[in-house]
């Protein structure tokens, strides 16, 4: 699977109106994650920016249907925008984010080909 999938998190108010929802909000990332979904999340610097996840073994269809259950997009507070990214080039420490297709994978400095 090469298909990666960036979601941005963005406050539609202030980062405290979401305050009572961040429980929910990080059971919701504990389990994506330990489905193997979620590689990686976090907040952004500065935090009231909001979040970044980045998403991987499933269809697009299927990440707009788990964003769409975050507790912060339930509650009003919260949106995502998500850009799904084919994958062309991979340093080889990320492959098995992208599969096995050697030819995406490419060493710091590797020349194409």
């Amino acid at each position: 699977m090469s298909t990666l999938h960036v979601l941005r998190l963005r406050y539609l108010g202030s980062e405290e109106a979401a305050g009572p929802h961040v429980p929910a909000h990080v059971a919701y990332l504990e389990r994506h994650h330990r489905a193997g979904t979620f590689v990686l999340s976090g907040q952004t610097v500065p935090s009231e920016h909001g979040g970044v996840i980045i998403a991987c073994g499933v269809d697009r269809p299927e990440i707009e249907k788990i964003a769409a259950t975050d507790p912060f997009v339930c509650a009003g507070v919260a949106e995502y925008e998500i850009m799904t990214v084919d994958a062309g080039r991979v340093d080889p420490a990320l492959a098995g984010l992208v599969g096995d297709d050697p030819s995406r994978v490419r060493a710091p400095g590797e020349p194409p080909g």
